[in-house]
């Protein structure tokens, strides 16, 4: 450990280096030695370092991951490593990145002459060739990581603080068009050089990001423009990675098995998962380098493209500088869906660590003064944390006159004096403004929801500078953005804030996410059915099909926990809100509502089991929490038990048995640097009794020797793990119940 701090000390107090500097000999030589601790559950000592080795190629490697890089005869990615498995991840290189520049397209870095791209090999490095018609690399620097936009914590609703910026090392490369670069791109165009001679003063830099303890890797670009006129960047690309194929397939596939890495960017929009960004942002290609592929038709999608789908056709001026979105590379160990999914929520708390905020919340249904009040009472006295002035009930944040924002104020003013946070609900998308305002698609396209304004119209430019006065003059805590922006393009040549086609996308999401990004300072809470956590939003949905909450309640009951237990793959409890229907919900009658809740508590105690017992938070939407004291001693009970577990409770869960209402389900919290390492939550949706003796794997508690076991009542065992990390725990749950056993 101690040597491990004086390399990591050593690295960064040269923190501007030069490629034919003295400076770079001072750094630390590369050893490839794995980390032997398993990072989802101890962490591990390895920092990430910036090393050279013995051919004076950088490396940046923290015991889980490493990638090599050439600086000479150019700069290029050379060696792309799983240290967990000893696999090599790159085939081929590639250039550092892509550009095209007022119509002319031009790499950044990489290497030719590569004789076949199945494999590379050391000896092919040395004899490669820079590309003369590339931006050349010209010095690197390297530091700490920094925070890509301020974060005010709330940690009164998070497990515990979280580290901002998740430490790391990061690593620029500064890459310029030389005399060669811009003859080889005049002849290549069949232009004057001095068409081109403005490239000399244009500079393009790589930044890397590698984070401690995670096999983590992010990546983007910036583009500084320091001609003496403006220039428009067309297109980029910030990532070209040439990679394994995992599989041999001769023939063609629908569905190929992709490189075992999982890939994030900030910039992504269009649905609640994980899947959006390779609809906005990237690809896996076909390589057409790659001739010698098994597949016959050579079809196999092995090559990471990183890049937006449109555009972003920016105009760069005099002195200004382009940052590109930011693109996140985990590389998994195992294609077992549970650690690989684990292994994302862990990323996720790291880069978007304001995910771990879980308010307690209510969706109040009226928004009159006597009804916010009285929401806000009953959740102040039962231990709930936040208060939403729901969709359809009359707050209106596009109302910005003062006697509008002065009323909301008071309100604002009397929940923080409770204790409580309070906000509303606004619809951006899936709504029509007017033909002027709309977004104009592109012939044989429609817009995502149906209807959608364009954020760069008059409309939406007044929209989004009403939010930042509305927020600003209220001290409201919470915006529930409903239809964010879908990721829409516009073809209107009449909005001001974008030219056309091109641009409309980047433009559009810049302002949105620059507000998001806004909140995140200020501590605004955001509820977001759409997929914009790495831009500052907390929380999505965990499973949504609004005709189900008009389904009779028994069958809410089951169909919430497969909800839960289904959206926990990809989500940390946190991540995820549900929904429960205390008054109708677009039908159902009676039948699917919860009010009068006193008359119904066995069921709205069940919601509230199925909701705590698994960390996630629902929209309580309704006049009220509770309407006797029993009612209220009910949801009192529930709220102690989350706050008394809210750690254990907020961590991942690993999935035991899925609902099915015939049998028993079950899933377990983990947290292996927490007290309570475990915590089983275990449902009985029979009307009878049952008792099950479950096998329980208990690996990512980190309990491997002894697990003591206590039962809600108390009552406590120790169990000693088998060798493959599982304890037979014997239970017994009464019909239509739950229990729970925590683990230390």
């Amino acid at each position: 450990m101690k040597s491990e701090t004086a390399l990591l000390i050593l690295t960064f107090l040269f923190s501007i280096l030069s490629i034919n500097g003295s400076a770079q000999q001072q750094l630390p030589i590369y050893q490839n030695i794995a980390a032997k601790a398993d990072w989802l559950i101890t962490p591990v000592g390895q920092k990430a370092t910036l090393f050279q080795d013995g051919d004076k190629n950088l490396v940046l490697a923290n015991g889980l991951i490493s990638r090599t890089f050439s600086i000479s005869p150019d700069a290029a990615t050379i060696g792309f490593d799983n240290l967990m498995t000893g696999e090599g991840l790159l085939r081929s290189v590639r250039p550092e990145a892509e550009v095209e520049i007022n119509g002319i397209r031009i790499s950044v870095g990489g290497l030719t002459g590569q004789p076949i791209h199945n494999y590379l090999l050391p000896e092919w490095i040395k004899s490669m060739k820079s590309n003369p018609a590339a931006f050349h690399l010209k010095g690197y620097e390297t530091g700490p990581v920094k925070a890509r936009f301020d974060w005010k914590q709330h940690t009164e609703w998070m497990p515990s603080e979280a580290a901002w910026p998740y430490p790391g090392i990061s690593l620029t490369f500064n890459y310029v068009a030389d005399d060669v670069t811009i003859q080889t791109l005049a002849g290549n165009k069949n232009i004057p050089t001095s068409e081109l001679s403005y490239l000399k003063n244009v500079k393009v830099k790589v930044h890397y990001e590698l984070y401690d303890g995670i096999p983590l890797i992010c990546k983007w670009i910036s583009v500084e423009n320091n001609s003496g006129k403006a220039i428009t960047l067309n297109k980029f690309k910030s990532e070209i990675l040439a990679l394994a194929e995992p599989e041999s397939m001769v023939d063609d596939k629908k569905h190929w098995l992709l490189p075992n890495i999982t890939i994030e960017t900030d910039y992504q929009f269009g649905g609640m998962s994980s899947e959006n960004p390779e609809k906005s942002s990237f690809s896996w290609s076909i390589d057409s380098l790659y001739l010698t592929q098994v597949n016959y038709n050579r079809l196999m999608p092995c090559l990471l493209e990183c890049y937006p789908k449109y555009g972003p056709e920016q105009q760069i001026g005099k002195g200004e500088i382009f940052e590109s979105f930011r693109t996140w590379e985990l590389v998994n160990d195992s294609y077992d869906r549970e650690r690989k999914t684990l292994g994302h929520r862990r990323m996720m708390r790291a880069m978007a660590p304001w995910v771990t905020e879980n308010p307690i919340l209510m969706h109040v249904r009226m928004a009159d003064n006597e009804s916010v009040k009285k929401a806000i009472d009953q959740c102040a006295d039962v231990g709930f944390e936040m208060v939403i002035m729901t969709f359809g009930s009359g707050f209106n944040i596009e109302d910005s006159l003062a006697a509008n924002l002065a009323r909301m104020k008071q309100l604002a003013d009397y929940a923080h004096s409770k204790g409580i946070a309070l906000g509303g609900y606004s619809l951006l998308a899936s709504r029509s403004i007017n033909a002027s305002n709309d977004v104009v698609m592109p012939a044989g396209m429609k817009p995502t929801f149906g209807n959608s304004p364009c954020i760069e119209s008059k409309w939406g430019q007044a929209y989004f500078k009403n939010l930042y006065r509305f927020y600003e003059e209220t001290g409201l805590d919470i915006l529930e953005h409903d239809g964010s922006y879908p990721g829409d393009v516009c073809a209107s040549g009449m909005h001001p804030g974008h030219k056309g086609l091109g641009d409309s996308q980047w433009n559009q999401y810049r302002t949105i996410s620059g507000f998001y990004k806004w909140c995140r300072s200020k501590g605004i809470y955001l509820n977001v059915p759409d997929y914009y956590y790495l831009a500052g939003s907390n929380k999505s949905g965990m499973g949504y099909r609004e005709t189900n909450w008009s389904l009779p309640r028994e069958q809410q009951e089951i169909i919430e926990r497969q909800n839960i237990y289904d959206g926990t793959w990809d989500k940390t409890p946190s991540m995820g809100w549900m929904f429960v229907p205390l008054v109708e919900y677009q039908g159902g009658g009676e039948a699917a509502t919860i009010e009068p809740l006193s008359q119904h508590l066995p069921h709205y105690n069940q919601r509230l089991a199925n909701l705590f017992g698994a960390g996630v938070q629902a929209c309580y939407r309704g006049p009220q929490l509770y309407d006797t004291p029993e009612t209220r001693e009910v949801v009192k009970s529930w709220v102690d038990f989350y706050k008394k577990h809210r750690r254990i409770l907020d961590a991942d869960i690993i999935h035991i048995r899925r609902p099915d209402g015939k049998d028993y389900d079950a899933i377990l919290h983990v947290d292996p640097a927490g007290l309570e390492k475990g915590l089983l939550m275990v449902y009985n949706p029979l009307n009878t009794e049952i008792t099950r003796t479950l096998r329980i794997n208990v690996y990512y508690t980190g309990l491997h020797d002894k697990v003591q076991v206590t039962d809600k009542n108390g009552k406590s065992t120790t169990y000693s793990p088998d060798r493959n990390y599982f304890i037979d725990l014997e239970v017994t749950i009464p019909s239509k119940s739950q229990g729970w056993w925590v683990m230390k």
